[in-house]
């Protein structure tokens, strides 16, 4: 019994780094200096790409999971953050309206309003990259510009580049360029598309 168990395991393949020895012959030294550098080289690309997706993949389980319960916008510091609880999950540099200090008064004034408002509906089809609206005016807003005489304004969305100019997206965020709206690159735009849920409070500080 022992000599025939012994024969059987002499004439089985044993694997090594991928490679086989067979009957006790095993494949020359280069061969498993090389098989052992592949699977070594194998491994850090593995886990290189692990370390690069990592990001993208715990975005999608935020998405997923609706985690994002408010957008917080530091206007002096040009900061928007995606916040889930007290974490920072996502942070974006924007670019605002060409008077940006100072809370929104009236249409054209060129300000971004300033409080805490609702992220209440998006358009995928805007004149600028994507787009959610910010629930600017809200009653306090509409009775302020009523006593001074003049309209309120509206349709204050947070959006990627205007539309043909994606490209040069990156550049755009060097100045403030929007009539009042809260901007950002096309790909950041994707991302905070995917992330934040209508419904979302919205919280502007100067």
């Amino acid at each position: 019994m022992g000599r025939t168990d012994g024969s059987r395991i002499g004439q089985q393949q044993l694997n090594f780094w991928g490679r086989s020895w067979k009957h006790g012959h095993p494949h020359a030294l280069g061969t498993i200096l090389r098989d052992a550098f592949g699977m070594i080289t194998r491994n850090a690309i593995r886990s290189a790409c692990l370390v690069i997706l990592s990001p993208f993949v715990a975005t999608l389980a935020q998405a997923a999971d609706g985690k994002i319960d408010l957008v917080r916008v530091e206007k002096a510091e040009r900061r928007m953050q995606l916040l889930s609880g007290d974490a920072v999950v996502r942070e974006y540099t924007i670019a605002l309206g060409a008077r940006p200090e100072g809370h929104k008064r009236w249409e054209g004034d060129e300000r971004t309003p300033e409080g805490r408002y609702t992220l209440d509906w998006r358009n995928p089809k805007s004149m600028a990259y994507k787009s959610i609206h910010i629930s600017y005016p809200n009653t306090r807003d509409v009775a302020s510009a009523k006593s001074m005489g003049v309209p309120p304004g509206g349709m204050i969305m947070i959006h990627g580049a205007a539309n043909g100019y994606g490209w040069w997206g990156w550049l755009l965020q060097l100045i403030d360029w929007t009539d009042g709206c809260i901007a950002v690159t096309n790909r950041e735009m994707d991302e905070i598309w995917t992330l934040v849920q209508d419904g979302t409070p919205i919280e502007i500080n100067p």
